[in-house]
């Protein structure tokens, strides 16, 4: 493995660095999760007994919250995303995935660690925005470009 995912900040309250205080880090069912983060119906892609994953949002907007049964189902689910780079917010047993900006917007909301996945090598190394919170099930390939990455399977 190449490495762990890059953690910004302390999940468990407190300033985030920037002046803003980040609240202790939420737990809850993807539902609750997304409802916090402002999407009350989120469209379940996974509904596994080791996870569970709810999309959110549209476009730019888009996000992924899945939520884990155990902490090390997460670690795995993590070691395996880094691949893939984007960025994370990462709770006890919950991973968001979307835009950054969108990611600190939540952090305020329901705590958490930023992470940042290792960028995909090519022309400039930087991903032109490409990771806006792509599917991890498989999906369509126009996801993100995570292709078949992250399905269900995860420990």
């Amino acid at each position: 493995m190449a490495g762990a995912l890059l953690l910004a900040g302390c999940g468990d309250g407190g300033d985030s660095g920037d002046g803003d205080t980040v609240p202790k880090a939420a737990t809850g069912t993807v539902e609750q999760l997304a409802g916090k983060a402002g999407c009350p119906e989120p469209h379940i892609q996974i509904d596994a007994e080791e996870l569970r994953q709810g999309q959110c949002g549209k476009g730019d907007g888009r996000y992924v919250v899945t939520t884990f049964l155990s902490h090390q189902g997460q670690q795995d689910w993590l070691s395996e995303a880094e691949a893939y780079g984007g960025s994370y917010l990462v709770g006890p047993k919950w991973v968001i995935v979307g835009d950054e900006d969108l990611l600190r917007n939540f952090r305020g909301k329901l705590g958490g660690d930023l992470a940042a996945g290792a960028s995909h090598g090519g022309d400039s190394g930087d991903d032109g925005g490409e990771h806006d919170g792509g599917k991890h099930d498989g999906g369509d390939g126009g996801d993100g470009g995570h292709g078949k990455g992250h399905g269900g399977d995860h420990g």
